[in-house]
């Protein structure tokens, strides 16, 4: 099942895709009383089969809300509850493009998920601008990767159960100020503004088989730049969510950005960043299709 944040006649609202159809069905149609995409989650608990089940009772009672085309999307979460969680370095290639490009063999060597949060000031959808941010900085780069979605508060959870907890998957963008890596801190290189695009959608995480084993793809202009599969993470799912959550409670709609494969503009000899009218394109099978234009002058 894909689920959008559509917005209609001012409004903003979670909506549930007929894909044989095109036409959107919203969440209150099928007997979830909100309007907000965290809140819906949380009212879904991982309940799929009820959630399926009202979803094909109301293809036959609701009026739909409109169709995907006609209809203006944003990102499905575009105010996380706290940062998005990211992995650093969580695919081997990447990792050693990674210590290759920064002289660091250290960086190739992975003993344990490297966690840290990304501010989202507000997650862009598909089809928005990302911000340039040359008044400052002259290395913006790209990221693709799987987000996850956690669908209830998960605390101190086993490994073999993360799978009940997650309500479905994104894609996320984690653009990248490359040279504020100078600051010897990840905060500020991955929280300028309007750098977290994410979308088109949340696929609920009964539709895709665990774990995830998807193509994830990256172009810019065109042109291939990233290319892996999901299951090639260092550390899967299970064992990044699970191990957070010894320490902190997960709360529902939480976002996990799982890690990019290789590829990325720093990595390339020399290196190649965004700039102004370049069209950045991800792509993750079964999930869908991210496509943002850099653009300067814009917040």
């Amino acid at each position: 099942m894909k689920i959008y944040n559509v917005e209609k006649e001012g409004k903003k609202f979670p909506a549930v895709l007929d894909e044989e159809s095109g036409y959107l069905y919203r969440v209150k149609d099928l007997g979830y009383d909100t309007d907000d995409m965290i809140e819906f989650i949380r009212l879904v608990n991982c309940d799929f089969k009820t959630l399926n089940g009202r979803f094909e009772t109301a293809k036959n009672t609701a009026v739909p809300a409109g169709s995907l085309k006609d209809l203006r999307t944003w990102a499905p979460i575009e105010h996380p509850h706290r940062d998005v969680i990211c992995m650093g370095l969580n695919y081997q290639a990447h990792a050693e493009e990674m210590a290759k490009a920064t002289s660091n063999a250290k960086d190739a060597v992975r003993n344990y998920p490297i966690y840290f949060g990304k501010p989202v000031d507000r997650a862009r959808g598909d089809g928005e601008e990302i911000p340039s941010h040359k008044d400052f900085i002259s290395t913006l780069d790209y990221e693709c990767e799987l987000g996850v979605i956690m669908g209830k508060d998960t605390d101190h959870v086993k490994e073999e159960d993360v799978r009940n907890f997650i309500f479905g998957y994104t894609i996320i963008n984690d653009v990248t100020g490359r040279e504020l890596s100078r600051h010897k801190q990840n905060y500020f290189m991955k929280g300028l503004d309007g750098t977290c695009p994410m979308g088109p959608c949340i696929v609920t995480a009964d539709a895709i088989a665990y774990p995830p084993a998807l193509n994830i793809t990256l172009d810019v202009n065109g042109e291939p730049r990233q290319n892996g599969y999901t299951s090639d993470m260092i550390f899967g799912i299970d064992e990044i969510v699970s191990t957070l959550s010894q320490g902190m409670v997960l709360q529902a709609g939480t976002i996990f950005a799982t890690g990019s494969p290789t590829g990325i503009g720093f990595g390339m000899n020399p290196p190649v960043f965004l700039h102004d009218g370049d069209v950045v394109h991800c792509h993750i099978d079964q999930i869908g299709d991210l496509t943002n234009i850099v653009k300067d002058n814009v917040k």
